[in-house]
């Protein structure tokens, strides 16, 4: 970082014309300091949620069914209604707003009053409503959490293999030039050597493919924090720690992510049961009209009282109730059901997790020692007059082990990360 102070004076007009110079040249030094930055995956996450346009979608669905339920259950706007009554139809003054003594303009207004059993219902399925909108907006955040992580997993364990792959590239030199060596000594063949070459050009095929997939990775992390992420990954947080334990997610199933909206669509469907029992009780209106007559006659008001009659229940409300009752029945098996499931994947996931841990610490500290431990022998064999091919399969086998190895990691650090993205941050189970 370096600063550099410019003065203008009148007149030097030569010295301003530097100054666009000067911040480019300051800012692609800033942006290369930015790319050098490690990319951890904390702060992928992060940046992810905080520039994902689909969690701005969810919080306007979540404003938007808050904005709904501020107003379930209002009454409804009252009718203003304008006419004739009294018209006369016959006669010389038909048709005529003066042609009969009983003839008025009327202006009235009617109200509707529904039920307070009905109100109530429409605003607990008002807020029920924003409720499950707000729970898709918290399910979202963790979705894509997890979806960040894996792609930041992803790419780290494809740079990783990466790295190891080419940790190996003096190996297989080391054996061409033995080839070589024996070649020219009289010992060895051409054979030998191309074998050997072929072998190293295998390699670089390896390279090349984990290198495809980190660059497959990175594109999918520029999806979610929405520019070219060119910079290089961190140390990955350690995959043994995980911030809660089996039994205790397997009791927070319902705070977690996919089960986040069934307690609101619950309670929805008991709204909209609640709303079609409502639908038996009468409904009452209210409503006053003023008539205006001609040649000096009184006006009228008019004051008139309304309510349904639910006579005709059983074919009618009755069989709406049945229907809004069956769908409670229907969500409350599917919520049973979706539970089971997640805490089927809870504890498939656990064991996965369980399983690559112990993968991953015996691969480290057994088979690739031991695969090193082979090659050398092999190596040492072949100097000493043996065939290249024992050689030539223990350098296949130690590329193998690597390749497992990280790409074991990677799928180790993708199991940690659906578990450490079930719950919400800062949830207490």
């Amino acid at each position: 970082m370096f600063a550099q102070r410019v003065r203008v004076r009148a007149g030097s007009a030569r010295r301003l014309r530097w100054l666009p110079s000067a911040a480019a040249l300051l800012f692609a030094v800033s942006a290369w300091a930015d790319n050098g930055t490690p990319l951890t995956l904390d702060a992928a996450t992060r940046q992810a949620v905080e520039r994902a346009p689909l969690l701005d979608a969810r919080r306007a669905r979540s404003d938007a069914a808050r904005e709904e339920a501020a107003r379930a259950g209002a009454l409804p706007d009252p009718q203003l209604s304008v006419g004739i009554d009294n018209l006369a139809v016959q006669g010389p003054g038909a048709f005529t707003a003066g042609g009969d003594d009983m003839t008025m303009r009327t202006v009235g207004i009617t109200q509707a009053l529904p039920s307070s059993s009905k109100r109530q219902a429409q605003r607990a399925m008002g807020l029920a409503n924003a409720d499950l909108a707000a729970s898709s907006e918290v399910s979202t955040d963790l979705s894509i959490r997890q979806q960040v992580a894996d792609a930041w997993v992803s790419a780290w364990g494809a740079h990783h293999e990466r790295l190891r792959l080419e940790a190996l590239r003096q190996a297989w030199a080391q054996d061409v030039a033995v080839a070589q060596a024996r070649l020219r000594g009289g010992t060895g063949s051409a054979a030998d050597v191309l074998a050997a070459r072929m072998e190293a050009l295998d390699l670089e095929n390896r390279i090349d493919e984990s290198s495809s997939r980190e660059a497959q990775a990175r594109a999918t992390l520029t999806r979610w924090l929405g520019s070219a992420v060119d910079q290089p990954l961190a140390d990955p947080p350690d995959f043994a720690v995980l911030p809660h334990d089996e039994a205790t997610l397997l009791a927070s199933v319902d705070h977690q992510g996919p089960l986040l909206g069934w307690d609101a669509r619950e309670r929805s469907a008991e709204a909209a049961l609640d709303e079609a029992r409502a639908e038996k009780h009468p409904e009452w209106s209210i409503g006053m009209s003023y008539g205006s007559r001609v040649r000096g006659l009184s006006d009228m008001v008019t004051l008139q009282v309304g309510v349904s009659l639910p006579l005709f229940t059983r074919n009618r409300q009755d069989r709406g109730i049945s229907a809004r009752a069956a769908d409670l029945d229907a969500v409350r098996a599917e919520h049973d059901d979706a539970r089971r499931e997640q805490s089927q994947g809870i504890r498939a996931a656990w064991a996965r997790w369980e399983s690559l841990g112990k993968q991953v610490n015996r691969h480290r500290d057994v088979l690739l020692p031991l695969a090193g431990d082979r090659s050398a022998l092999a190596l040492a064999a072949y100097r000493g007059g043996a065939d290249i091919q024992p050689l030539l399969q223990a350098r296949r086998d130690e590329i193998d082990h690597h390749t497992d190895y990280a790409r074991m990691l990677a799928d180790y650090g993708r199991a940690w990360a659906a578990l450490a993205y079930v719950l919400p941050q800062g949830a207490t189970p």
